[in-house]
């Protein structure tokens, strides 16, 4: 091996979405709208919830929560890759690396386990109705949620201490726009098998268990609106979860296509566009898919603006 293949690295530099100058200023200008257009989104969402009494209901403090994780989501990848598009330097250290990759993937974690508590949420308002109020407690939901925003945590804390015992020398160059962990694996220089395996069975144990909790919580919903009497409660019913079916259907079917089903060597434009689709698209889409045919969300936004 040669002396440079001996140095080990402790910054990488993101090759980005592009490498054609004439497109740089056009995409910043793009991702740019999109990053505030899903900062105000996401944040106005929650300062409407926390403002509204009408709104202080289970699901819509799990739906401020999710939207809190969008844009940490959003905020641990869309800064750095704006700083890019203008920068000749595309450089990130060994540390921002690891901590951009921590962000990021705790607060997609942390997005499927409420996303599968706004599903048992949504299953016991209309299952068990009477009993709503008694199950879904103020208690029960607080735990419920920092129960998901642990997982998280703790989820990313396991990557990353496993990816502390990789050193990088073969390369310093991260084929992305942000510090993917698979691409990480490509360039280290000890053997990241035992990576590899723990990074698998946790995204297929997480997956599994959150979608399928989702799924039979739906199931037991749908069969629970069939059997509504009053035409008017099935489509009351119906419109509470067509909403959240469509982000789980958006986030499930991107992250399950990436993480799901590792691959290796070099990274299609398909697999980027698929990446940046949930890391900036979705908490882009997340408040807009919730509020915009919620008629509680849109009367407490006009009796906010009144005021």
């Amino acid at each position: 091996m040669t002396e440079e293949n001996h140095t080990l690295v402790t910054e990488f530099i993101l090759t980005g979405l592009t490498d054609q100058p004439t497109l740089k200023a056009a995409l910043f200008l793009l991702f740019l709208i999109i990053y505030l257009i899903t900062m105000v989104g996401n944040l106005g969402l929650i300062a409407l919830i926390w403002k509204d009494p009408h709104l202080h209901t289970p699901m819509y403090l799990f739906l401020s929560s999710l939207a809190f994780a969008d844009s940490c989501t959003s905020s641990s990848v869309t800064p750095k890759m704006l700083i890019n598009f203008l920068s000749k330097s595309h450089e990130i250290s060994l540390v921002e690396c690891f901590a951009q990759f921590y962000f990021m993937g705790s607060s997609a974690t942390t997005e499927c386990f409420l996303l599968t508590v706004m599903a048992y949420d949504r299953y016991v308002a209309i299952c068990n109705p009477l009993l709503y109020p008694v199950v879904m407690s103020n208690r029960l939901c607080t735990q419920f949620i920092a129960v998901t925003y642990l997982i998280g945590t703790l989820h990313l804390a396991v990557h990353v201490g496993l990816l502390l015992r990789l050193t990088f020398c073969r390369s310093n160059i991260i084929q992305y726009y942000y510090c993917e962990i698979l691409q990480l694996f490509n360039i280290s220089c000890i053997d990241p098998s035992v990576n590899i395996v723990v990074l698998s069975v946790f995204s297929i144990s997480i997956q599994a268990f959150t979608f399928l909790t989702i799924m039979v919580s739906y199931v037991r919903v749908l069969f629970a609106i069939l059997n509504k009497k009053s035409e008017k409660g099935k489509r009351k019913a119906f419109s509470t979860c067509s909403a959240h079916l469509l982000s789980v259907s958006l986030f499930y079917g991107t992250i399950f296509l990436i993480y799901v089903c590792p691959g290796s060597g070099p990274v299609g434009d398909k697999e980027k566009m698929l990446s940046l689709f949930y890391t900036v698209i979705i908490p882009l889409l997340n408040p807009f898919v919730y509020s915009l045919r919620n008629k509680e969300v849109i009367g407490a936004f006009r009796r906010v603006v009144r005021k």
